[in-house]
């Protein structure tokens, strides 16, 4: 059975792991990528625009599904992270505000403590209303 996963990550990463087609989690960590199968779906969030500054982006902003278990580790000189391929459907950011009060996984007081550990699970209801929001 697939299974929905949110991953944190700034909008400007996002967007050139988009332009790759390639996901990385945790800045290039193994483990996370690990945790997901073929099948699974990952939600990028996007805490900030540009890793570093807060500048209170707070959108989803990309949706996709892996073909396959296949992780490799890339080398960028001093950076070698571990990707793996995802296909990413069309879609467009939205913004938290505009879904907030619809997830599960914002239900909870203190939701956004979770977030620091860069990749939670997604329940199946929040994958299929942050489907259908960003794919619009």
């Amino acid at each position: 059975m697939s299974r929905g996963w949110l991953g944190v990550v700034s909008a400007e990463h996002v967007a050139r792991g988009v332009g790759l087609g390639i996901a990385q989690i945790n800045h290039g960590k193994r483990g996370p990528l690990a945790r997901m199968r073929s099948g699974d779906t990952l939600v990028y969030y996007s805490p900030t625009g540009t890793r570093g500054v807060a500048d209170n982006y707070r959108s989803f902003t990309a949706i996709g599904t892996f073909p396959d278990d296949d992780i490799w580790q890339t080398d960028e000189g001093s950076f070698r992270p571990f990707r793996r391929r995802i296909d990413y459907l069309a879609s467009k950011p939205v913004p938290l505000t505009e879904l907030r009060s619809r997830l599960a996984l914002t239900s909870a007081p203190g939701w956004g403590h979770q977030l620091r550990f860069g990749l939670i699970p997604l329940d199946a209801d929040d994958v299929k209303t942050l489907r259908g929001t960003m794919t619009s």
